[in-house]
């Protein structure tokens, strides 16, 4: 489990029956203790219950720690231009892919009409591929080269957008010119939230790193929200929600799948039953 200041600790309990095992765990952590897991494990050879268990207070700040703001119930500003939303990470983790099935999803985002714009100039297939979806779903799309461009595209797209979902490049440590381009480009757009997307099977201490990479900026880029890519690759889902947990940020959204639309999903309650956790009804798409 990954290990992070203020995380909301668990504790796990064994013995060779498993009412003895819940019983010390009401006994340590309290009456309205939760069992989040149970599972037969291998001690020296001897089959053991394992109880992964934690207060009631650890999963309500589980909870508060993954829950994101509501997206405002009017998305297009008062300026007139469209609400913002930028998809940004390494490369492989499923940015275009996200990207398409956020904007031709009908009912995504209630009654909003949504639109793409792509900075991602530099993949080969990439720009086309997004190209592709729009027009199937009959999209608006603008693909924007240079800053000065930006805010042509985005008056473009307010003609017919109330939500803009904005495609990045893969960032790579080796390519810091390239970069620092698209970076100028996203600062000059000024999306109103920006969501690193991230392979649900990276190892802890990888995302931890690129989570911080990510978020260690003064200007518009700075990731605000996590979404977590190809859980299909995670066998059970298991640890997708330390993960999440370890990352310190909102998680809207989950990504299961390549089929553009359906393989998306609400972020906490996914996360939460991943964690053995009752949640409540998956809600619909429709803004607060």
């Amino acid at each position: 489990m990954p290990e992070y200041t203020n995380y909301p600790a668990l504790e796990r309990f064994r013995g060779a029956d498993l009412s003895h095992v819940a019983d010390r765990a009401r006994r340590t952590l309290g009456d309205d203790v939760m069992i989040l897991h149970t599972r037969t494990v291998r001690d020296a050879g001897v089959p053991m219950v394992e109880v992964m268990a934690a207060p009631s207070t650890t999963v309500e700040r589980v909870r508060a720690r993954l829950e994101p703001a509501p997206l405002p119930r009017v998305l297009r500003k008062a300026d007139g231009r469209p609400y913002c939303i930028a998809l940004v990470g390494p490369t492989g983790a499923g940015k275009t892919t996200t990207a398409a099935k956020l904007a031709v999803r009908r009912g995504m985002f209630g009654a909003a009409r949504p639109g793409l714009l792509t900075i991602d100039t530099y993949r080969v297939g990439g720009m086309e591929q997004l190209a592709t979806y729009a027009e199937l779903a009959d999209v608006p799309f603008e693909v924007v080269y240079d800053a000065r461009e930006v805010d042509a595209a985005i008056k473009r797209l307010s003609a017919d957008c109330d939500v803009v979902i904005i495609d990045t490049p893969g960032r790579s440590p080796a390519s810091a010119e390239l970069t620092e381009r698209w970076r100028t480009l996203l600062d000059a757009i000024a999306p109103d939230e920006v969501h690193l997307v991230l392979p649900a099977s990276l190892r802890a201490d990888l995302a931890i790193d690129i989570g911080r990479a990510y978020r260690a900026t003064r200007t518009h880029c700075g990731a605000t929200h996590l979404v977590l890519s190809k859980l299909d690759e995670v066998p059970r889902e298991t640890g997708i929600t330390d993960l999440a947990l370890s990352l310190e940020m909102p998680t809207r959204w989950v990504a299961d799948g390549q089929d553009v639309p359906a393989d998306l999903k609400p972020g906490v309650p996914r996360l939460l039953r991943a964690w053995g956790l009752s949640a409540d009804a998956e809600p619909d798409w429709t803004p607060a």
